[in-house]
């Protein structure tokens, strides 16, 4: 099992104080995983990124992309805007490049380790931004939310499964993620959306979660299972109006694991996603799937000297367990999500029979 850190080297991928994208999550997650104890020994070891080469991001973004990436982080003046950059979700920072070619490259670290087999599983919690698409800048990226950066990179490789859970684009950001968005050519019906109404819980979040994503990924038996972890499902998420707790997420962790062993030969790569209670809720889920990873159990109580440091950073308390209970009951109609659930299973799997 590795930890990947994208290291202390590069600028931090940060899009300034009043953002709600903050690098501070990333390091408080991986000082909350040490202090638990969970890095060290042969069982889980901490690796350290590499950046990503040109040749590698061209892979997905254009050479026009990567150039204005490269020249707005240096200050130079250009068309910025027409590459998705400018006031609101993607400001402008100082080295963008290199500090997004790190975090590019921390995932590739990750899916080297499980590739070569050094590692059977690998987390990179700065990884796992999903909307940035080959020539635009997108949704704070250089899940609640749609994974459509994702979806339009593989739209018409059928060698790629996607699925993605996450709140209706009819309520959110970025509007997409609908069933019928199938894949192209060849790829029809390996592109797999879930789009869940707005409030929906653990219970009915979980059971659609289970009715879908477990058999399709048994069919498919992929090479390896890559997961994207996002937490700004969260009840208190201030981006989006899922209503999940961390329950759903130690839920959603030990059934990714069963997942990774029995359809994929045991390759589990993840990476972090969204999530904007940087301090309160991101460190604790993200802490939650990496202990599933490593097959450890930990206790539920914070170790205290990291909720000092945590609070101290943060200026606000922090809940001091993993675990917690559900801040209201969820108002959704069960019947409202079991129909989403059926209208995947018709559209979907009969591609899969």
């Amino acid at each position: 099992m590795e930890l990947v850190w994208f290291g202390d080297d590069v600028p931090f991928y940060d899009h300034g104080p009043d953002h709600p994208l903050r690098p501070a999550r990333v390091k408080l997650t991986r000082d909350l995983i040490h202090a638990y104890g969970l890095v060290g020994g042969t069982r889980v070891v901490e690796t350290p990124a590499r950046d990503a080469t040109d040749d590698e991001l061209l892979l997905v973004h254009t050479e026009r992309y990567l150039d204005a990436v490269r020249r707005a982080g240096h200050g130079e003046r250009g068309p910025w805007g027409l590459f998705g950059f400018g006031p609101g979700d993607n400001p402008i920072f100082p080295h963008m490049h290199e500090a997004t070619a790190r975090a590019v490259g921390a995932s590739l670290v990750a899916a080297e380790a499980v590739w070569s087999g050094r590692a059977q599983h690998a987390f990179n919690p700065a990884g796992g931004l999903h909307h940035g698409m080959p020539e635009r800048a997108s949704g704070f990226c250089v899940d609640v939310h749609h994974g459509d950066g994702v979806q339009a990179a593989f739209f018409s490789d059928p060698r790629v499964l996607t699925i993605s859970v996450h709140q209706s684009g009819a309520t959110l950001f970025p509007g997409t993620g609908f069933v019928d968005e199938l894949g192209d050519g060849d790829a029809q019906g390996t592109k797999v959306n879930l789009p869940l109404p707005p409030f929906t819980g653990d219970d009915l979040w979980l059971g659609a979660f289970e009715a879908i994503v477990p058999p399709l990924v048994e069919g498919w038996a992929p090479d390896v299972l890559v997961t994207q972890l996002g937490c700004d499902s969260h009840h208190s998420d201030p981006l989006a109006q899922l209503h999940l707790t961390t329950a759903a997420y130690r839920r959603t962790a030990g059934i990714l694991h069963d997942l990774a062993h029995r359809a994929a030969g045991g390759r589990w790569v993840a990476t972090g996603g969204g999530g904007y209670q940087w301090a309160r809720v991101v460190p604790r889920a993200w802490t939650i799937y990496f202990a599933e990873m490593a097959g450890v159990a930990i206790a539920d109580h914070v170790p205290p000297s990291w909720l000092e440091r945590a609070e101290m950073e943060a200026g606000y308390a922090i809940p001091a367990r993993l675990s917690e209970p559900l801040a209201r009951p969820s108002p959704v109609d069960p019947g409202d999500v079991a129909g989403v659930v059926d209208r995947v299973k018709k559209r979907i799997f009969p591609f899969h029979e």
